[in-house]
């Protein structure tokens, strides 16, 4: 058989059909879970706490964009950043190789010379965040020179104690406020927003877990997280709400003179923002005299940062895109999921206490209830199921993570607990003692370190699966009531 350039749109055609093909024979377990057809066998198959979740749509997504070979980002990257940006309703998205890459451009942006002096963070400025949490939310505080001030955690929603920020400022060196939504649960937008605007600080919101998450200020109308703060982050690693195998995004929510900063930082820490391939979109490429170049020095090779190479490539952005579309189902299934384990772990309240949004007050089986009338609302996309272990359970967090790996029930500890007691910020305060400062005694995110778990609510997982979690779990607690210890 011989073929021709004329025959590549038959040939390209062919190709796709073959991996529509392969995509839907080798990846059933990867399909959402109304669409799955391998049967479930409780105790055998694997019932992860996240995974990628796909159809034949990604795969050929892929391919296509592979046999286009244009690789590093392109026509896909720039649908991708527009078609997030109109989905959060964000100025603008600037796709990155990762979330915890996106966190870095965002804290790097803020110590940009473009910015006015009294508002740019220089070393030894001061970071408002949690101490509870994921590492690389608060790493680059620490690696661009900042000093980090760690507030306490809410053990029951997993987010910062907001009674601590004003505890936590410090005239003339607070800067900036950067926290997570955690598992997919608003923190106290109304609380953090309000003292940014008191004391003119930066928020940046790491949105990373919480994709798709609501939070109405008082009386207002819901708005999506990550479009609260002056920037804001995303990760689109597998076990996120959307995935790009790895990848993330810098959301800028209102101040367009972050866009060609963050990009900046991106891409090497030049001055030139024309995209790869594209020359002199400012007109005047050998008229530019910046720094103590000489005149006329190629805008391409001018540096006005000391910036990274973080892009990802185009070929995850025609991913993304697909990803980008079951995003509102992805979030359905989540709360569903979610709902569904509380309703069958209801009767465990004696040996846990259970998450709620942030300014619930109760779960009940039709719903939450909440204090103010008209006050603030969290409507979170959650990332996980948060079993807080009681201090007076006949176990301990450890122990039933234990056996829920032996029933093969994938689950999680809190990312890294209370992050002042993780080896690297040991030896940071070895080195430093006053690389970070900490408010209070800690105990709320020592007690997350020490009790939490969670298992998974992402959109894979079939009722049958939820069902084996919750009976798992229930047996577990009642064989441990009984004995008084944990069964083998």
């Amino acid at each position: 058989m011989s073929f021709s350039e004329s025959s590549l749109p038959e040939l390209t055609a062919e190709i796709l059909r073959l991996t529509r093909l392969h995509a839907t024979l080798a990846h059933d377990k990867n399909r959402p879970a109304d669409a799955r057809t391998e049967a479930f066998n409780p105790g055998q198959t694997q019932v992860p706490y996240s995974a990628r979740v796909f159809t034949a749509d990604e795969p050929e997504a892929a391919v296509k964009s592979s046999l286009e070979f244009w690789l590093t980002l392109g026509r896909e990257g720039d649908a991708m950043e527009q078609e997030l940006a109109a989905a959060l309703g964000v100025r603008r998205s600037i796709l990155v190789n990762s979330g915890s890459s996106a966190n870095l451009l965002a804290v790097a942006a803020l110590t940009s010379a473009k910015l006015p002096p009294d508002k740019r963070l220089r070393p030894g400025d001061e970071v408002i965040t949690c101490a509870g949490g994921f590492p690389t939310t608060v790493a680059p505080i620490v690696q661009l020179g900042l000093l980090p001030v760690f507030i306490d955690n809410d053990p029951v929603s997993g987010n910062a104690d907001c009674s601590q920020l004003e505890a936590a400022f410090r005239p003339g060196r607070t800067k900036a406020v950067m926290l997570a939504h955690a598992l997919g649960n608003p923190f106290d937008l109304t609380a953090v927003t309000a003292f940014c605007r008191t004391h003119d600080l930066w928020l940046i919101e790491d949105n990373c877990d919480a994709l798709g998450s609501l939070y109405s200020l008082s009386g207002k109308a819901a708005r999506l997280t990550g479009t609260f703060g002056d920037l804001s982050t995303q990760s689109f690693y597998p076990p996120h709400h959307i995935t790009m195998g790895e990848g993330g995004a810098v959301n800028i929510t209102r101040d367009m003179r972050f866009k060609v900063i963050v990009e900046s930082f991106r891409d090497w820490g030049r001055d030139c923002w024309c995209a790869s391939g594209v020359d002199n979109t400012c007109g005047k490429r050998f008229n530019w005299q910046l720094g103590e170049l000489p005149e006329g020095y190629d805008h391409k090779y001018i540096y006005s940062h000391l910036g990274y190479n973080l892009k990802p490539l185009d070929l995850q952005a025609a991913i993304g895109r697909v990803q980008l579309r079951r995003l509102p189902s992805f979030g359905a299934a989540r709360r569903r999921n979610w709902q569904r384990l509380r309703t069958g772990l209801a009767s465990l309240e004696n040996y846990f206490e259970f998450s709620l949004p942030t300014h619930a007050t109760a779960w009940t089986p039709d719903g939450f209830t909440w204090g103010a009338v008209k006050g603030p609302r969290a409507d979170p996309s959650w990332f996980g199921f948060m079993l807080l272990v009681r201090g007076d359970a006949p176990f301990t967090a450890a122990q039933l993570t234990r056996h829920l790996d032996e029933k093969k029930i994938g689950n999680r500890r809190l990312f890294g607990g209370n992050l002042t007691r993780q080896p690297a910020f040991v030896q940071l305060r070895r080195d430093n003692p006053e690389a970070f400062r900490v408010v209070g005694e800690l105990t709320g995110a020592d007690r997350l370190m020490q009790s939490a778990l969670f298992v998974g609510v992402f959109p894979g997982l079939t009722n049958a699966m939820l069902d084996y979690v919750i009976d798992a779990i229930g047996d577990f607690c009642r064989s441990a009531a009984r004995t008084g210890s944990t069964p083998s």
